[in-house]
């Protein structure tokens, strides 16, 4: 009986404890459902009643941080307008935005996956802007403040009228993400500023202010943020009562050209485009489709927009493009360091130690974003030298419209030059941008430890040198950084962070908020020789002149490259870099990487004949006095002697290598050096090589830098293509383990594999 009870308390017990698990999992289940539904947009209605006694409602989206559209947002809009709409006191409707933001566009999450509210929702967002916004029969005034982009901009085009403050943003820039405006868009923007303009807007992702887009037609009136709402409320009454046009925005023809006309300015449009990018088909479809519109009328070219819209969002250019634009977020954040509660501390005035290309270029970048600079130099000669080359950036900048020249000025007077460190004693920051010495950085850096103060940040510019052994020398280790700049350093988008062990998470905190204030993006790595954009890339020359050097016409790799979408060939790039740069950074590979490096007298022959690329007109190319290049016919000489000094003869195989080849052989073995990285930590996401590849090498966005682009292959392939290779042509093109790992189970290339249960 005493067992029988036991066993019968601990069958209770047991089962009390199977439900409370079950409730507390319902709780948890509860409250995750709770906190998501915080998280879902809407939107709320207020009825706003003057002192002329006239209601109208004020239906306002509310979807932090932009106020982006989703299907829930859809759902609870067209609930109000129902609402809106049937209500008998409510005469007219003004839409807007929470906190100062109109709309930021449809939430591309909306569309990566699936969802229940896209169910629930009874009409299109199509249908919703036709027949609940444009046809209903309440007037609705958009109240336009911050910003009103794509599924935004939209949106206010469907309203009877529009208004905005002066310095809000407004465009429709899909394209971007290699998808077209998919709600109505295409047919509703040319109707309201013209053709020309909004192919600018549309085919090259270009937003205006509100000045602007009232002076275009785009925004009815200007008002201030206090006045907004009452100003709107007021054209929505005035349209109401036919004081003002209730203009349906999709039948306007106005500001339409003639179809000949028309037909005219699309196919100019689609000659730019072609030749701007031909790769992809997005801008092609996007100008079908506005011709489609003003042709065969905007049903026609509505129904064409969706169809249009669907396809492009399951296309390869869609997904990398978008691929990118959250892998470009997400560098900002760094684990270990950006989720630990620091904040970071204001760098007002750097100090930068070299005036030549990259430090006048980097003194440019900060200058520009409202940082003083100290510009240090060895004497009066190069220090004017470098003062000169910022100032011939920055009217760089005036003539293309992105600086006015009072702005010029102001930036100039950030800049102070002097000959030595007495003035560093207060600088939150110094970066070193000399030559390629690691000696003489060492001198500087013990230099620097003497004269700043011991918050300072001492960075380096070096783009292949080691970091521990420039700052050897210190006892400054914590605040020593890599602050990489590309080159021309005030054009190049991005800024690579380099830490040691050493490195306190403090300095990193501060240089990504550097990054930000000067509009750069950062990929935060860890240290080695060329760190990681460098590092990836330097197989893609070498494999460029291993080709050569078996018999592939050089300026046939430069042109299928070129093809291939990267803004110049191998071959091209090296000359632009100079042959002693190339020289240099090859030998710190060799030393680094002896087993994977292909050595070659290619480069090394030229040099010594005084050819070391376009800085003296002579390189692979030789350069006009406008900069142009054509092919340089010494060349052939010194391929020639290189084929002979290696022992190659031409290879008829490899000499009638496919385009698709030539640039798998040059970019597989750029793939297997990111796989390296990756697998030693040098970086700690896939996605930042990605972003690295894109902005610091080149590498066409619309393929979703170097990994993604490899994994659209699969790692299989990849590994495969290299093993062939590697018997053919030696060790340089050998897999890596962590590729041979990822092709053997089949997983993406930016997987996270436990090594240890590895069967490899």
């Amino acid at each position: 009986m005493r067992c029988d009870a036991r066993h019968q308390s601990g069958s209770l017990l047991s089962s009390w404890r199977e439900e409370r698990s079950r409730e507390e999992r319902r709780e948890k289940r509860e409250e995750r459902r709770e906190k998501r539904e915080e998280r879902m947009g809407k939107t709320e209605m207020a009825v706003l009643v003057g002192e002329d006694g006239f209601a109208v409602a004020l239906i306002t989206i509310v979807n932090p941080p932009v106020n982006a559209l989703s299907f829930d947002v859809l759902i609870s809009l067209a609930t109000h307008y129902e609402e809106a709409l049937t209500r008998d006191d409510v005469k007219a409707i003004v839409l807007t935005g929470s906190n100062g933001r109109f709309c930021g566009g449809f939430d591309i999450n909306a569309f990566q996956s699936p969802t229940s509210a896209k169910e629930k929702l009874k009409v299109t967002p199509n249908e919703f802007l036709t027949y609940y916004v444009e046809g209903g029969k309440k007037p609705t005034v958009a109240a336009i403040d911050g910003l009103a982009l794509g599924g935004g901009l939209e949106l206010a085009m469907a309203c009877h009228g529009r208004l905005s403050t002066s310095y809000a943003q407004l465009g429709l820039p899909e394209l971007q993400l290699g998808i077209i405006p998919g709600m109505g868009g295409t047919q509703r923007l040319p109707r309201l500023v013209g053709l020309p303009k909004s192919l600018e807007m549309m085919i090259l992702s270009k937003s205006i202010r509100g000045k602007e887009a009232h002076s275009l037609g785009l925004i009815d009136a200007i008002a201030s943020p206090a006045d907004l709402i009452s100003a709107a409320r007021l054209w929505a009454l005035q349209i109401a009562d036919h004081k003002r046009p209730w203009a349906k925005t999709i039948y306007r023809t106005d500001k339409l050209p003639s179809s000949k006309e028309a037909r005219e300015i699309l196919n100019f449009a689609r000659a730019q485009a072609r030749k701007q990018a031909p790769n992809v088909m997005h801008p092609l479809v996007c100008i079908d489709v506005i011709e489609e519109g003003i042709i065969s009328g905007p049903q026609a070219g509505l129904m064409k927009e969706v169809k249009c819209a669907k396809e492009l969002q399951a296309s390869q250019t869609s997904k990398s493009l978008i691929h990118v634009f959250f892998a470009q977020r997400a560098t900002s954040k760094v684990p270990g360091i950006t989720n630990i509660g620091l904040l970071p501390r204001k760098i007002k005035k750097v100090a930068i130690v070299g005036g030549g290309l990259m430090g006048s270029g980097i003194a440019t970048a900060l200058i520009s974003n409202n940082i003083l600079v100290i510009l240090k130099e060895i004497n009066e000669k190069f220090l004017r030298a470098g003062i000169d080359r910022v100032r011939e950036n920055l009217e760089n900048r005036v003539k293309k419209g992105h600086m006015t020249q009072d702005g010029m000025e102001k930036a100039l007077r950030l800049l102070i030059g002097v000959l030595g460190y007495e003035q560093f004693s207060d600088v939150n920051m110094v970066i070193e941008a000399i030559i390629e010495d690691a000696s003489l950085k060492q001198q500087i850096f013990c230099d620097l430890e003497k004269y700043c103060n011991s918050d300072c940040i001492l960075a380096t510019n070096t783009s292949t040198i080691d970091l521990h052994l420039i700052g050897q020398k210190t006892a400054s280790q914590d605040r020593i950084a890599g602050a990489h700049f590309f080159s021309p350093a005030q054009v190049m988008p991005l800024l690579e962070i380099v830490r040691t062990p050493n490195t306190s998470p403090q300095v990193v905190v501060d240089l990504l908020d550097l990054a930000k204030k000067i509009r750069k993006t950062p990929v935060v790595v860890n240290n080695c020789t060329g760190f990681a954009v460098n590092r990836m890339f330097f197989p893609y020359t070498q494999a460029a002149i291993l080709l050569v050097d078996h018999g592939v016409d050089l300026y046939r790799i430069d042109l299928a490259i070129t093809e291939f979408g990267m803004p110049m060939g191998p071959f091209r790039l090296i000359d632009l870099v100079g042959f002693g740069v190339a020289a240099a950074t090859g030998a710190q590979y060799l030393q680094s990487f002896p087993e994977r490096c292909y050595k070659s007298t290619l480069i090394p022959s030229m040099l010594q004949d005084k050819q070391t690329g376009e800085a003296s007109c002579m390189g692979f190319y030789i350069y006009d006095d406008k900069r142009q290049a054509s092919a340089n016919p010494e060349v052939s000489k010194y391929v020639e002697k290189s084929r002979r000094l290696c022992g190659f003869t031409p290879d008829s195989m490899i000499a009638g290598l496919r385009n698709k080849d030539i640039v798998e052989m040059l970019f597989f073995p750029v793939v297997n050096e990111a796989c390296r990285v990756l697998d030693e930590g040098i970086s700690v996401k896939s996605s930042d090589l990605d972003i690295a590849s894109i902005m610091g090498m080149g590498f066409p966005s619309y393929r979703g830098g170097i990994l993604f682009w490899a994994d659209t292959m699969g790692a299989n392939y990849v590994y495969s293509r290299l093993m062939t290779w590697c018997e053919l042509y030696g060790g340089f093109f050998k897999p890596c383990n962590y590729l041979a790992e990822r092709a053997i189970r089949g997983f993406s290339l930016g997987a996270q594999i436990d090594r240890a249960r590895s069967q490899l």
